[in-house]
């Protein structure tokens, strides 16, 4: 897709995430039945198709590398603290989407060194579109038969558009909503672009938005990707203390509070003083 690859493990994990959704799509808007899991979320035959396919594969390519996958995350933190890199999976990101028939669900694939994405790929399997990129390496989008190409944030909306921040179609909370309405009142008129799973980060690495941020519950799988991407294309991801937001070996999976938005955006310090409520 990319005519030379910044990193040697990108262009098979690429060729996989691709595999991945092969595997998932005969399950698409095929009444596949669902199974709740533990924590309530659900699960389908065609997150765990694509799940041992991935683990199978990454294996492969390098046995020595761990991966750390929503289907299998049941590994104790004191395993992995020991991990210098290791693979961190979503092998169906957006199951609910998935469920409801939208197209608006990924396959994802990080790689992780010392908590630090090194380069996230983002497939969508409806499409066979897809997203890769990371930190020093650069940001790509690919469609199927077509050469892939660069792509980058915008660090202002183009003339007479209004500021756009990508919103989850069923995730908000209080805090979140405070900071719409702060970021209307300082910057204008606002648009929400809502959109599933991952592609939120991908609308900003690609520059069709603006800042996407994230003041409810994520957790690791469902953001290292897609980081990377947005990494890639000139974006950050920060916590709510204005630090590089990564993946240290916690006890819990689940992601705090974050603000992705391009590195060199004039209101940073705006965002970052109102999503800490002042």
């Amino acid at each position: 897709m990319s005519p030379h690859f910044p990193h040697p493990l990108l262009a098979p994990v690429i060729e996989l995430a691709h595999q991945a959704g092969e595997a998932i799509l005969p399950f698409w808007r095929a009444d596949v039945a669902v199974t709740a899991k533990a924590d309530d979320s659900p699960v389908t035959a065609a997150d765990l198709a694509a799940h041992h396919l991935i683990l199978a594969g990454l294996t492969a390519l390098d046995p020595s590398i761990p991966v750390l996958s929503e289907e299998d995350a049941d590994i104790p933190q004191n395993v992995r603290a020991t991990w210098q890199r290791w693979w961190l999976v979503d092998p169906l990101d957006g199951t609910k989407e998935f469920i409801s028939g939208s197209e608006e669900f990924t396959v994802n694939i990080a790689l992780i060194e010392q908590g630090r994405v090194v380069f996230g790929v983002v497939s969508m399997p409806s499409n066979g579109r897809c997203y890769f990129g990371g930190t020093g390496l650069g940001a790509w989008r690919a469609e199927p038969g077509a050469e892939a190409q660069p792509i980058r944030v915008r660090d202002t909306p183009p003339p007479a558009q209004p500021f756009t921040v990508v919103a989850s179609r069923r995730h908000s909370s209080p805090e979140q909503e405070r900071l719409l309405a702060g970021l209307g009142a300082s910057l204008g008129e606002l648009h929400l672009a809502n959109i599933g799973s991952s592609l939120k980060f991908c609308l900003l690495a690609e520059g069709a938005a603006d800042c996407y941020p994230r003041l409810a519950p994520t957790s690791q799988w469902d953001t290292a990707a897609a980081q990377g991407v947005l990494e890639g294309a000139g974006g950050e991801v920060l916590d709510l203390d204005g630090a590089p937001f990564c993946y240290p070996a916690r006890a819990t999976l689940l992601n705090g509070s974050f603000l992705a938005l391009p590195a060199n955006a004039r209101w940073r310090e705006q965002l970052l003083a109102l999503a800490r409520g002042k």
